[in-house]
């Protein structure tokens, strides 16, 4: 009973994990387009955080944002859906690492949101851009930082495991 009442609390802390990031996002979001919309963009810290609206069609870095409006949706809203429906059935039949399932988690709820802007509004609020003098990021939002921490943790986790299958045992 031990072993399936760890299991249920780690899913439960994961859902409650997605749906707080989730949360997040789209309050951030609102906050955006209400503060935001229409406004200059906003300088913080020197200059290292810039906060403006904008409104990406597009995908990471508003990749695809020139495609053809059918193109765009059927890439970024209804394949976005498989990958995601295809991770949630995948990691739900491998035995993940504790960290790579918090990846995975972050990774899905981040995509989530920002499917969910695809399917109402056509478009992801992003408002967020960091960098110092001339090296800055693209603008993004609170959901792409769950994504891409998702990836690391993943990633992290896998390289980890797969550098210490490789090391063989020490003798005694």
């Amino acid at each position: 009973m031990g072993a399936l009442h760890s299991r249920v609390v780690t899913r439960l802390a994961l859902i409650a994990i997605a749906l707080v990031t989730i949360g997040c996002d789209r309050v951030t979001k609102q906050a955006a387009t209400i503060m935001l919309a229409g406004a200059p963009a906003r300088s913080y810290l020197g200059d290292t955080v810039r906060l403006a609206y904008a409104q990406n069609t597009g995908g990471f870095l508003s990749l695809g944002a020139d495609w053809p409006s059918p193109v765009r949706t059927g890439v970024f809203t209804v394949g976005t859906c498989i990958l995601l429906l295809w991770l949630l059935a995948a990691a739900s039949r491998r035995r993940w690492s504790s960290v790579a399932m918090l990846g995975i988690t972050l990774f899905a709820a981040g995509a989530s949101s920002n499917w969910i802007d695809r399917v109402l509004h056509g478009s992801v609020v992003d408002f967020l851009n960091v960098g110092i003098g001339p090296l800055r990021t693209g603008i993004f939002n609170v959901a792409d930082v769950a994504l891409m921490l998702g990836v690391a943790l993943v990633v992290f986790t896998e390289a980890r495991e797969r550098r210490n299958a490789t090391i063989p045992p020490c003798l005694p």
